[in-house]
């Protein structure tokens, strides 16, 4: 495991997809990226993604673990669907070869579980982690909501105005 430095907060996220007992990561090229979704299409699969985070704000480090499953299906999809998809690019640096929160979310048929697990960072993972090891999220996410660039909290006044 990796050290941590005293002071830090460190979140570390990896996702997978599983098909067939087997797991698809990121594809190697476009010809890898189009037997994926030949693969994934008209079928059911399963997302992971592990979560981990790492305190080193106290006397000692602590860890905490989750892991987020999801289920997905893509709608059958032809191959002139998939080298047209493939050839945009969106593909080549997504586990599975698609990407929900983009274009490869026309594709997507169904799925059950948390949306944020497939684009890769499962917030209410992150949330039970941060819980886990005392930090008060509301408190975290409101003061990130104040600052310089971001978008308020539904309901705020932005501290621009």
């Amino acid at each position: 495991m990796a050290s941590i430095e005293p002071g830090e907060i460190v979140l570390a996220a990896d996702t997978i997809v599983v098909i067939d007992d087997e797991v698809l990561g990121k594809p190697v090229d476009a010809s890898d990226a189009c037997a994926m979704l030949a693969r994934l299409a008209g079928r059911d699969h399963e997302v992971f993604t592990g979560v981990a985070l790492a305190d080193g704000t106290g006397e000692e480090p602590r860890f905490v673990t989750r892991v987020e499953r999801t289920q997905v299906r893509i709608r059958p999809m032809s191959s002139g669907e998939i080298a047209a998809y493939v050839a945009g690019g969106e593909p080549m640096d997504k586990a599975g070869a698609y990407a929900i929160q983009g274009w490869g979310a026309v594709y997507v048929e169904a799925i059950t579980g948390n949306y944020t697990n497939v684009v890769g960072l499962p917030l209410p993972a992150v949330e039970a982690c941060f819980r886990e090891l005392g930090f008060d999220i509301d408190r975290f996410r409101r003061t990130l909501a104040k600052a310089p660039g971001l978008s308020p909290l539904p309901g705020e006044a932005s501290p621009r105005t």
